[in-house]
């Protein structure tokens, strides 16, 4: 018997939710009972999701573990899921971050906490959905659906700001999304023209053979709504606001997994949909991906607030994510994914520690803290780690994905590599400067100094991102194998269409 993993791992937070929602009203005991309730099933799905990667072929390039069941048959719109090592990854690491966005509420989070666990379920259920849909409506309904839970978060449980910044987000991301939906019906109908029937089946339609000024108009919408969730400079203003005003675990699961939805579809959409188009206008991504990551770095290395530091830290970083998806080689695709859960767990993890600051003082800025290595010595040994793989130091998981990356996009036009260089020295200015001022020197102020060190829940969300960063660093085979077969195809899809644009352009107008 052939166990729906796929759907399982969407549908049981979802489950979750529901049953949560059944539940009375709550009181002490029973927000308690609400957490751990809301942590078992995050817990049973991320269980779900190693089994998803236990089963899965590694040797295979191939979508694997495909349901399909006909949804809205007259329109050719199926349930249609499937993953392959690119889509895996993403899954698992959602399933990890989850329970650990839930363990860093636990005392945060204090009012409306059947509400708020409800959300964080619904919106674990909404990215899973995201990363294995085969079915182009499928997915938008997943990508769409995700925007919900996300506003309440930051709207309901964020900071002084938290309206503004939810409305911002849900504002950008809507934009791109309305746009998207008209490529992904003019995809439909053209699969109607062609062969007489609707379809939204990703297969069929990287088969369907657009004009190039069409593949242009569609990768443009495309590209916008990816390019603001990643977020890409310029259309990236709306991520300050909602990581600073979001609670905690709203900035570790933005940082850990939203954004990573962004790089997800123009990797798995955008370029392998419309690769004339991806070729044309790859240069100019790209060069928007550099200016971002200088951009971000120059911005965070002046922020008096670790939050919004952190923040435009994700700008820079993102960015590299971005270049390595334009150089479109096999090198440039490996660095991207990998950088993508590279980046959830750094960053997911900096916002944990943050956050805990943030608890004990109800401050975030860099000025109120100092000297904390003497008062709390494991947290800054943790901070130190996850400082560290943020910034790329070798033998952690930042430096495997940032070295392909770089070398893929040196394979490419070497004139992005500098730009992308300076990016990295500027990283490990901002991040170590902020290190030294919050955990170094002396104990200027009488709150700082009995402040209390990890206490045991705290351990249980912070080891295991330590744990990863340094497994993911010493052991980058187990990520980088999965992935391979299903890079190798896409950037094979992609190449062909780049070597026919170059005859093109070689051919003589006689020949033509």
């Amino acid at each position: 018997m052939n166990v729906p993993l796929l759907s399982l791992s969407w549908l049981l937070p979802l489950v979750g939710a529901i049953l949560l929602l059944c539940l009375g009203n709550a009181d002490g005991r029973r927000d308690a009972l609400i957490r751990w309730v809301a942590l078992g099933i995050s817990l049973v799905v991320f269980l779900v999701t190693l089994g998803i990667w236990a089963g899965f072929d590694a040797s295979s390039g191939d979508f694997q573990m495909v349901e399909r069941h006909a949804w809205i048959p007259a329109f050719g719109i199926d349930y249609y899921v499937g993953i392959d090592g690119i889509s895996l990854l993403l899954v698992v690491l959602t399933g990890f971050l989850t329970p650990i966005a839930l363990l860093s509420s636990w005392e945060s989070v204090e009012r409306k906490v059947k509400e708020f666990s409800i959300f964080v379920l619904a919106l674990e259920a909404a990215m899973i959905g995201v990363f294995v849909s085969l079915d182009l409506f499928l997915f938008y309904v997943f990508w769409d659906a995700m925007l919900i839970p996300m506003y309440f978060l930051i709207g309901v449980w964020g900071y002084d700001q938290r309206i503004y910044a939810a409305v911002k987000f849900m504002l950008y991301t809507m934009a791109g999304s309305v746009l998207m939906l008209v490529a992904i019906i003019g995809l439909g109908y053209m699969h109607s023209v062609a062969t007489g029937s609707y379809s939204f089946d990703l297969l069929r339609l990287y088969a369907l053979d657009i004009a190039p000024q069409t593949q242009t108009w569609f990768f443009l919408a495309f590209a916008l709504a990816f390019a603001i969730k990643v977020p890409l400079f310029p259309f990236h203003t709306w991520l300050p606001d909602a990581h600073v005003q979001a609670p905690t675990a709203g900035s570790v699961i933005l940082a850990g997994v939203l954004l990573k939805m962004g790089t997800y579809g123009l990797v798995r959409f955008a370029f392998p949909l419309f690769p004339d188009a991806a070729v044309t206008f790859a240069p100019w991504i790209a060069l928007l991906a550099v200016i971002g990551i200088i951009y971000g770095a120059l911005v965070a290395m002046v922020q008096p607030d670790m939050k919004k530091l952190v923040a435009y830290s994700s700008v820079s970083h993102l960015g590299f994510v971005v270049l390595g998806i334009c150089a479109m080689n096999m090198q440039g695709i490996q660095g991207a994914v990998y950088q993508m859960l590279a980046h959830g767990i750094s960053t997911g993890g900096l916002f944990l520690i943050v956050g805990m600051l943030s608890d004990r003082r109800h401050t975030r800025l860099i000025s109120e803290f100092g000297g904390l290595k003497g008062v709390m010595p494991r947290l800054t040994a943790a901070f130190l780690i996850i400082t560290l793989a943020s910034i790329g130091m070798p033998g952690l998981n930042g430096f495997v994905g940032e070295f392909l990356i770089m070398l893929g996009a040196f394979r490419w036009d070497p004139r992005f590599v500098i730009g992308a260089g300076l990016g990295v020295i500027l990283s490990a200015v901002y991040m170590l400067w902020m290190f030294q001022r919050v955990y170094y020197g002396e104990v200027t102020n009488p709150k700082n100094a009995n402040l209390p060190d990890l206490r045991p829940r705290e351990w249980a969300g912070v080891l295991p991102l330590c744990a990863l960063a340094i497994i993911m660093g010493v052991f980058p085979n187990v990520f980088l194998r999965p992935m391979e077969p299903a890079v190798q195809k896409l950037v094979e899809r992609v190449q062909v269409a780049q070597r026919l644009q170059v005859e093109n352009a070689a051919r003589t107008p006689e020949a033509r």
